[in-house]
């Protein structure tokens, strides 16, 4: 952690000072996980209301991902640069500011600009985060305090479609932008209280202050050009010369990024990393395990509310079983692996979620709710078994004064997993309903549009869910070839 000169709050100064970082950072990523799940659950709603369809409605969602997506590994290096707390406490700042903007919005895309703006918000906020936790705890206790860190994930999973869909029933979806900037100016003001500042890194050495320019705009074309291509592929045809390019375009941006990484003096992102297996088969999985994972969070929501007809806060309750499960299992998995080991924690909890997965698949029009929350605890289960395990392995492998950096890898690795599985799992929902002729038009998919449309809405969903299964199983494969005894790198 950062400590400033000169005289300090006592607070900085208390033997518990590690809890009220933890506090200070929970309730933070409470608000960004409570934030994102909540309008998840108000997206039905939101289109309906501007008359959208679900490929322009998915843009709620994956124009915030993109921003949080291109921004994350930029600000993670700029964090080890001018300090942690500046940049943590900038993202609310930013994350306020469009949550203001999105509640006034009056056109659709000015709501899609606003979630732009706080992806751009949550950047700082997330890559920062993990960052202070891992810091401010012993290793001896990094597995126990990631389990937290991913119980308060949990916690805001579960109060996102509860609190998003009570305040949509009864407010209107306005109202989880003003709710999100209430508890954003909260959250600011106990981070200027608590976190220390300055600019030394975690070491007490003072932080290089060059930043790699080139990295990050290799970076950012890299994922720009990957992202808009994967999530348009559907509606221009992947094998249209204007997607085709832009996949060359990311393919030729990441090699050339690699090349330069390996060659500046102050990279964006320390290549070093990749020599521990732990660390890279680590990574690996977790970017399948958000792919898959992706389906769930995404298309439930339009199952419940627009396939079953579901009031929004009644499909909030339903997803709450797994969220919860997701909040118990994190801090036991966490403590656990620091007992017995990460690997079979994680290789458990992907077998865990392809089964949920597979649950989700069978789930039809007729579906009672009890299979569905059998099927949502399943998921959620493995979910809690294998993150917090699997996080505390990776960031154990490297240096600790390079979390910041590594945390907001970890958080990119996250948002473009999750980018890349609703634009997959979208096209094929798209493609299902467009091969029997019927548009993807979420007004449609309800009881008054019929029940065939209803029927072909779910089909294609468990296409989704079947290949959503698939992905969990690579995931389990991966962390069983994964090293149990993590090593760092950079000779720590």
């Amino acid at each position: 952690m950062k400590i400033a000169a000169g005289p300090v709050p006592r607070i900085t100064r208390s033997a518990n000072y590690k809890w009220w970082v933890f506090a200070s950072v929970a309730l933070g990523l409470y608000l960004t996980v409570t934030d994102q799940s909540g309008i998840n659950i108000a997206l039905p709603r939101i289109a309906q209301h501007f008359g959208a369809d679900l490929p322009s409605a998915q843009w709620i969602a994956l124009g915030f991902t993109l921003s949080t997506s291109v921004m994350f590994m930029p600000v993670g290096r700029l964090s080890d640069i001018f300090g942690r707390t500046h940049v943590f406490m900038l993202g609310f700042v930013v994350f306020v500011v469009g949550a203001a903007l999105g509640g006034s919005a009056v056109a659709f895309p000015v709501l899609i600009a606003a979630k732009i703006v706080q992806g751009v918000g949550v950047a700082g906020i997330e890559a920062n985060g993990m960052a202070m936790v891992a810091d401010i705890f012993p290793e001896k206790e990094r597995g126990k305090a990631i389990g937290l860190y991913m119980s308060i994930i949990g916690a805001g999973a579960v109060g996102g479609p509860v609190i998003g869909g009570t305040l949509v029933s009864l407010l209107g979806w306005r109202s989880i932008f003003v709710v999100s900037a209430g508890v954003g100016i909260m959250a600011l003001a106990l981070a200027a209280v608590v976190l220390r500042r300055g600019v030394a890194d975690s070491s007490g050495q003072p932080a290089r202050t060059s930043f790699d320019w080139t990295g990050a705009g290799l970076s950012a074309m890299a994922l720009v050009c990957f992202l808009l291509s994967i999530t348009n592929g559907h509606k221009l045809g992947w094998a249209s010369p204007v997607i085709l390019a832009g996949f060359g375009m990311a393919v030729v941006a990441v090699a050339v990024f690699i090349w330069w990484e390996g060659r500046a003096e102050s990279p964006m992102l320390d290549l070093s990393f990749f020599k521990s297996k732990v660390f890279t088969l680590g990574v690996s999985a977790r970017f399948l395990s958000f792919l898959g994972g992706s389906a769930v969070y995404f298309l439930m929501p339009f199952y419940l509310v627009q396939g079953l007809d579901f009031e929004p806060s009644m499909a909030g309750l339903l997803l709450v079983p797994g969220s919860v499960c997701i909040a118990f299992w994190g801090p036991f998995s966490g403590r656990l692996s620091d007992r017995v080991g990460t690997r079979w924690l994680t290789v458990v909890g992907m077998a865990l979620c392809s089964v949920g997965m597979l649950m989700f698949a069978r789930l039809d029009v007729d579906s009672s709710v009890w299979e569905i929350v059998v099927s949502v605890i399943i998921e959620g289960t493995g979910i809690g078994l294998f993150s917090s395990p699997n996080t505390s392995a990776i960031m154990t492998a490297i240096d600790s004064r390079k979390f910041s950096v590594a945390s907001a890898f970890l958080n990119l690795v996250r948002t473009s997993a999750g980018l890349s599985g609703i634009a997959i799992f979208t096209a094929i929902v798209v493609f299902t309903m467009a091969s029997q002729g019927i548009e993807p038009d979420l007004s449609a998919v309800s009881r008054a549009g019929g029940d065939e449309v209803r029927g072909v809405f779910v089909a294609g969903m468990s296409r989704a869910f079947i290949v959503g299964a698939a992905v969990m199983l690579m995931a389990m494969v991966i962390s069983v070839m994964r090293p149990e005894n993590p090593s760092a790198v950079d000779g720590r």
